[in-house]
Parts: C-alpha cells; sequence; structure tokens
C-alpha cells in the first residue's frame, strides 16, 4: 500500500488576494505505528482530527514528533467519499489565529501533544492579524 499525501493552503489575504501553496509532506515514523495500530490494534488511538501550523524551517524529517515551532492547532474535517481511495482534512484558521510567517503544517490526533502523522514544510507564507489560511491535507491511498 501507498500513501501519497499533499497539503493544499490557501492564504487569503484582508484585501481579497490568495496566496496558495502545494506540497508534497511526508508520513513520520510515528504516523505509520498510528496507521498499524489502526487496522491491527484492538485498541484504537484517537483519529487524526487536528491540523496544525508553525514557523520551524527544519527539513521533515522520518523520526519527527512535533512541529518545529507550533503557532496554532485547530480541530480539522474529515471527508472521504466511499469507494473512492482519497480522503481529506481541513482546517480554517481565521484572523487572529496563526499569524506570522507559517511555513510547516502537520496532522495530529490530538488537540495538543498526540501523534504527528505527517509533516510537511513549505516557502512562507506570511499571515497578517486580518488574514485566513486554510489548509487541506489530500491523501491518496494506492
Amino acid at each position: 500500500m501507498r500513501i501519497d499525501g499533499v497539503l493544499h493552503g490557501e492564504l487569503i489575504h484582508a484585501d481579497g488576494t490568495v496566496e496558495k501553496v502545494e506540497r508534497h509532506n511526508m508520513i513520520v515514523d510515528g504516523g505509520f505505528d498510528f496507521i498499524c495500530d489502526v487496522i491491527g490494534n484492538s485498541t484504537q488511538p484517537g483519529a487524526m482530527g487536528y491540523i496544525g501550523v508553525g514557523t520551524g524551517t527544519t527539513a521533515a524529517s522520518a523520526s519527527q514528533t512535533a512541529l518545529g515551532t507550533e503557532l496554532s492547532r485547530n480541530a480539522a474535517t474529515y471527508a472521504h467519499t466511499a469507494g473512492t481511495k482519497v480522503f481529506t482534512l481541513s482546517a480554517d484558521f481565521d484572523e487572529g489565529d496563526a499569524t506570522g510567517a507559517i511555513t510547516e503544517a502537520a496532522v495530529f490526533n490530538a488537540a495538543t501533544n498526540g501523534i504527528m502523522l505527517d509533516r510537511v514544510v513549505f516557502d512562507v507564507i506570511n499571515k497578517g492579524a486580518n488574514d485566513k489560511f486554510k489548509a487541506t491535507f489530500e491523501f491518496t491511498l494506492s
């Protein structure tokens, strides 16, 4: 089985202009352990239901368990159409939330700490206090 993850980020500035980022992410070791536990362990971990963003710039590596410098973590919405091999997790970071030079994002199974599924680092997105950022992680299984 292969899992391909892509972050689709959209920054909507207060003046209505839009910046987009699209970047493949890395499933980390803890994320693979999570997937194995969901498939085979009778004791299930909490669902991946949060997206965090931050300002860390260290390249993603398999051993990481957290964002480099987390700014904010919000509840994510899960979506999947039965019969397809794609699911998404998306979260909004509204005005006043996650303000700063966003350069990283990840999916987690808890509002704080928890298990990190994946991590992605990208070119800076400068989110002002009046801007909105939407992060959507799209995962395709094959």
